[in-house]
Parts: C-alpha cells; sequence; structure tokens
C-alpha cells in the first residue's frame, strides 16, 4: 500500500456518534479506528511514552496494513541540542518494536527555538539513526530553514541519508472567516508549504478549517500533487488536523472521496466500506 491516511489521534471522545458508535468505551477506540482509517499520527507519544504492554496491545487490536507513525517524545527534540538525546531516542525506538510491522516512520518535530545553526547537531543526530530499518521524518519550525542558504543544505542533508519531509499545511486555517473560536485555537505555525520529496516517503500534515468549503482549493492542490508522487512510487501519509477537532474525521473522509473522484490510485478507505456505510459527503 502506497497511501495512507489518518487523524493525529484516535482516543477523541467528541467522535463517539460518528466515527464511532454511540456508546463506544474509551478501550475500543483504536480498535475502531483502525477499522476506518489505515494511519494514525500518534500524538501521544510527544507527551508520554507508553510501556511495553501497551505498544504490544496496539499491535494486537490493529488489522494487518494499518500503520503508527508515531512522534518522538518532546523531552528528545525540545530540550536544545539533539545530540545529548541520541541515546533516549535509540530506546524510544526499541520500545516501539512491538508494534512490528505497524510501525511507520517515526517522526522528529522540531520547535521554531531550533535554528538552522545547528545544522551540524542534526545531521550527527538523523546519522544516528537506524534509517534503514525504521524510517524517519524531520519537521522543522524555525523561519530561516525555508529561506536559502539554510533550505538547500537541509534538503542535501535529507536526500543524502533518506530522511523524509514532514509537510505541515497550515495555509487554510489562515484563509477565510477569522471568528474568535477559530483564532484561539490556532496552535499551529503559519510557515511556507514547499512540495519537496526528499525520501521514499512523505508525511503530510494538513490543518484544516472547520469550514470544509474553505478547504477545497487546498484539497484539489494536494489530489493533483499526491497523484504526481504516487506515480513516482513515493509512499503518502495524510493526517487531517482540524482546530475543531470532531470535524477531522469528515475532513478526511471527504479528501479520500475527491482522490477516488480524480482517478488517483489510492486504497479504499476501509471507514466506507463497513456494513452500515456513512452518507456520501458534499460541499453543500
Amino acid at each position: 500500500m502506497k497511501f495512507f491516511i489518518g487523524c493525529a489521534v484516535w482516543a477523541y471522545k467528541g467522535w463517539v456518534g460518528e466515527l464511532y458508535p454511540q456508546g463506544t468505551r474509551t478501550t475500543d477506540f483504536l480498535h475502531l479506528y483502525s477499522r476506518r482509517f489505515t494511519t494514525v499520527e500518534g500524538n501521544t507519544t510527544f507527551y508520554a511514552v507508553p510501556n511495553q504492554d501497551t505498544v504490544t496491545r496496539w499491535a494486537a487490536e490493529t488489522p494487518p496494513g494499518f500503520e503508527f507513525c508515531l512522534k518522538l517524545p518532546r523531552d528528545i527534540t525540545h530540550q536544545g541540542l539533539l545530540q545529548p538525546y541520541i541515546p533516549a531516542a535509540l530506546k524510544f525506538l526499541e520500545g516501539m518494536r512491538p508494534l512490528g510491522k505497524h510501525l511507520g516512520p517515526t517522526f522528529a518535530q522540531l520547535p521554531p527555538s531550533y535554528a538552522p545553526g545547528l545544522l551540524d547537531d542534526l545531521t550527527t543526530f538523523l546519522e544516528a539513526w537506524p534509517r534503514t530499518n525504521t524510517p524517519l521524518a524531520l519537521e522543522v519550525r524555525h523561519p530561516d530553514w525555508f529561506k536559502e542558504p539554510y533550505a538547500s543544505s537541509l534538503t542535501a542533508v535529507l536526500e543524502k541519508l533518506g530522511v523524509g519531509r514532514v509537510l505541515l499545511d497550515s495555509r487554510p486555517i489562515y484563509t477565510g472567516d477569522d471568528d474568535s473560536q477559530l483564532q484561539s485555537q490556532r496552535r499551529k505555525p503559519k510557515l511556507p508549504l514547499q512540495f519537496s520529496v526528499t525520501a521514499p516517503f512523505s508525511l503530510i500534515r494538513f490543518i484544516s478549517h472547520p469550514n470544509l468549503l474553505v478547504n477545497q482549493p487546498f484539497m484539489e492542490e494536494w489530489v493533483t500533487q499526491i497523484q504526481e508522487w504516487l506515480q513516482a512510487g513515493v509512499r503518502i501519509y495524510f493526517f487531517v488536523h482540524c482546530p475543531i477537532e470532531e470535524r477531522s474525521p469528515s475532513t478526511a473522509r471527504y479528501f479520500q472521496q475527491l482522490l477516488e473522484q480524480n482517478d488517483v490510485a489510492v486504497p479504499p478507505l476501509p471507514w466506507n466500506h463497513l456494513q452500515h456505510p456513512p452518507n456520501q459527503l458534499s460541499l453543500w
């Protein structure tokens, strides 16, 4: 499978009634989620590292083909230099091994304070990661990483090491209406988007607007780009976020619908093949 789609988390109570049946227990969320989507971003590991029993249970509860793309803990990525935390990163990875084939690319999200002047430190960290066995992707947030000559230097390192680039698309939430509710929930940075692939795979984090119509032009752009990359053999992981999290699953399902309508060769969405399939989505 070359295309995976999902959300940032699976344990969200607000999805009961739409993504999950009424009355669903929290202990059943992962089992149900993994039979509706094909991947999850796994933000949970950014805040707390699960124990071995939990990781083993995750593997047991998910079907073949489902993948976790787990974020490195903030205690590793948000403490200044990365090099001192190489042992901790490798220990984290070892703790995720029970996931087996369910373990997709891991990704490191660097804080806005991590600037291009630390490229040597970053390179040392990336070189220490066992990239052949476990793909790694990188998300940078300091604005200078998107300017020359730093942008080209980073791209060269990622391409040389086969490290993927996390593509953060926050354009939708900075477009359209500017209501107070959305304004208060804009926690994702406003950074340039680079349609660039540096490895055989890529992670896309689409920060959607609560109003589906606002997302439409950006989604159409992604449909074209994803089709091009899939035809080139790139493996794509597409994650839908939303400041109003209740709307993330339906927005992801709508994007899947757009891909299929444009004849993009993507696997069927499991959610659409349940015994009681959801209604067809529409902008109107």
